[in-house]
């Protein structure tokens, strides 16, 4: 007997799909132009298969509260930090940098 993993519902009852298109916003495009540099054969930093598993590796809690492009980015940053690409302390400056320059846009009204 096979285990079904928590990201695999195919065959479960999910309701209707939603099948309109919708505008992305610019940090979704912005989580795909990623993805896609990360992948193009001159790097082979990651590849879909990769990209896969680390969204299959989430936890049901992260998995469930996480939209399509949050489950990428979450991926590829677990991947760049498990390759040794980036480190946890990159990432941590990175972030507080993106933080300090959203709050300062959100405090102007830029």
């Amino acid at each position: 007997m096979t285990i079904r993993r928590h990201h695999d519902m195919g065959g479960l009852d999910a309701g209707a799909v939603e099948q309109t298109e919708h505008d992305y916003a610019i940090w979704e495009k912005r989580v795909d132009a990623i993805v896609k540099v990360l992948s193009t054969p001159e790097r082979k930093i990651l590849s879909t298969d990769e990209l896969r598993r680390g969204i299959e590796e989430l936890g049901p809690g992260v998995y469930d509260n996480l939209n399509y492009y949050e489950r990428w980015i979450s991926s590829a940053t677990n991947l760049l930090l498990e390759k040794g690409v980036i480190t946890v302390d990159e990432l941590g400056a990175k972030m507080a940098d993106v933080e300090a320059r959203w709050q300062k846009d959100r405090d102007t009204g830029s």
